[in-house]
């Protein structure tokens, strides 16, 4: 059976990333590297809302997961040989250094992002602050 590699941060886990995962898992074993504190931090200017361990935890009580494994903003080629992952499974916005020979390509769930969470707690907030 083919090992799968999904990359992802996870900092506020949501449905798009539930399908990814499982979509993953019609190809195969579900590797998820996921980014550390210090790469998001580094990448995304902010500290995540749960750390590292907690992400992980999360990821690891899915279904669809196998094996979750620390990991930079971008993943090579290299890191996904050292995981004995076979493809990298990615939304179609890739920008990984992984030869696309080994990267399965899909969809992004649209109208949703960890982004766009961040984006609506913060609007909760501010109302929540006026009254």
């Amino acid at each position: 059976m083919n090992r799968i590699m999904v990359d992802l941060s996870a900092t506020l886990l949501h449905h798009g990333h539930i399908r990814l995962l499982k979509k993953a898992s019609e190809f195969g074993t579900v590797i998820v590297a996921l980014t550390t504190d210090e790469q998001i931090h580094l990448h995304k200017g902010y500290q995540p809302e749960l750390t590292f361990e907690e992400r992980r935890e999360i990821l690891l009580s899915i279904k669809y997961v196998s094996e979750v494994h620390p990991s930079n903003w971008v993943i090579t080629k290299e890191f996904l040989l050292q995981k004995k992952c076979d493809y990298l499974l990615h939304g179609d916005d890739n920008s990984n250094l992984v030869e696309d020979e080994f990267v399965i390509k899909v969809s992004r769930t649209l109208g949703i992002s960890s982004s766009e969470l961040r984006q609506r707690a913060c609007k909760i907030l501010k109302l929540i602050e006026k009254n």
